[in-house]
């Protein structure tokens, strides 16, 4: 392995290059800025990513002309370019993007990662964004590294021999973290909802943020529960430390937490080091339908930016704005349904901050369906829960407006009204 200084590693991108980089808590930083600098000498560089962390200074003028960003998930520091002349989206499964890459459909030419110094057998850890990171390696003509002592070294398949690594640059920094935030009562009251649906012997997907982490902290009396996940950050450490995530009565990895990336707080990143507990594998293992569902009661907890009163779920856009992606909401909640006992859950605020129904008669012009209403079962609000599985459109409509915010009850019940009873 050649150790070099970032401007020498990055001067490996050619003009017209497809450009890889790792993501979440993995991103590698000092990589992606010594090739932003490198923006005179270069062009029609395309980057390739889903969610990064840190500053995006290539979407930036007048560096953004030399680089185009296409994303699989709009994260906020790139969330503008995406959607502007200067980026691109590509509505993808998390599950499937791996596709992309070993079919040749999006060949990379390099591959931007941070990993951990090699073991005593040559190999580096990609740490704790495995994802879509394992077969960019995989694939990619060329590896970049950003060889960092303070990158957990983490179990499963996440690694990569120093061979492998055409061109590396050493540096001593934190990996990027998310301390827990503390939930608003409207994200308690969810939480205490959707924690009373979990039953003993789950099997558990969540993401970040208030409401997985108030789901979490009302399993204390739970029992034997396990997880098989996208992604995890600092909520399951109680439930772990007080033996009530075992994983006994999983199917797939019995006794393991399975997960494809982790992003939270440095106490979770330490957990998290040389922990034979914590299973990563690839985004097309971890998503994969076939897989999450043989595990028993699956139980997927995801959100919405809106729900129709028909329960077309919006996660991924606000109108026709790029947000988010549709990442692996669909593959989990379907995971869910076909698991035995398993339960698909969507949970949300009733409202905006803005005061706005996130219940919805029509979604927003431009919207994108991130799960059909063919797919949906449980909606969760800080008003309750219901279930639309088997319900025909009236009912739905009726249900879901049992849980909408109590101002804007009367209007969506006219709205359902005038929506669901027409005459040709």
């Amino acid at each position: 392995m050649n150790i070099v200084t970032a401007a020498e590693a990055v001067s490996h991108v050619k003009s017209g290059d497809r450009v890889f980089f790792q993501g979440a808590a993995m991103t590698p930083k000092v990589l992606i800025e010594a090739l932003t600098d490198r923006y005179r000498e270069i062009s029609d560089v395309e980057l390739f990513q889903i969610h990064t962390e840190g500053n995006a200074r290539y979407t930036e003028d007048p560096y953004r002309a030399s680089f185009r960003t296409n994303s699989c998930f709009a994260s906020g520091n790139v969330r503008d370019t995406v959607n502007s002349s200067y980026g691109a989206y590509i509505p993808i499964f998390l599950s499937e993007i791996h596709l992309l890459f070993r079919k040749n459909i999006l060949p990379l030419d390099v591959a931007f990662i941070q990993v951990s110094p090699p073991d005593k057998h040559g190999y580096c850890s990609l740490g704790v964004s495995v994802d879509i990171t394992l077969p960019a390696i995989q694939t990619a003509k060329k590896v970049i590294a950003q060889i960092n002592p303070q990158v957990p070294r983490t179990h499963g398949d996440g690694i990569i021999h120093v061979s492998k690594i055409h061109a590396a640059t050493e540096v001593d920094t934190p990996i990027h973290s998310h301390d827990p935030v503390e939930p608003s009562e409207i994200e308690q009251q969810i939480g205490k909802h959707v924690a009373e649906l979990i039953e003993d012997g789950a099997t558990l997907q969540m993401g970040i943020g208030g409401i997985p982490n108030v789901v979490l902290s009302n399993l204390m009396n739970h029992k034997r529960l396990g997880i098989h996940t996208e992604m995890f950050s600092d909520g399951v450490l109680p439930l772990i430390e007080k033996g009530i995530i075992t994983g006994e009565e999983k199917e797939i990895k019995t006794g393991k937490i399975v997960t494809c990336f982790a992003l939270g707080s440095q106490k979770l990143y330490d957990f998290i080091d040389d922990n034979p507990l914590i299973h990563f594998k690839e985004a097309g293992y971890t998503n994969d339908t076939a897989i999450i569902r043989q595990n028993p009661k699956v139980t997927a907890i995801n959100s919405a930016i809106e729900i129709d009163l028909t329960g077309q779920v919006c996660a991924d856009t606000i109108g026709n704005y790029q947000y988010s992606g549709v990442g692996g909401q669909m593959d989990f909640i379907r995971g869910a349904s076909l698991s035995e006992g398993g339960k698909a859950i969507i949970a949300m605020p009733s409202i905006t901050t803005k005061g706005v129904s996130k219940i919805v008669p029509y979604l927003k012009d431009g919207a994108g369906v991130t799960t059909t209403r063919a797919h949906v079962h449980y909606i969760a609000t800080e008003y309750g829960v219901v279930n639309l599985y088997g319900k025909n459109l009236k009912q739905r409509a009726k249900a879901l407006i049992s849980i909408a915010h109590p101002n804007h009850r009367e209007q969506l019940e006219k709205e359902a009204f005038s929506r669901l009873n027409k005459t040709r």
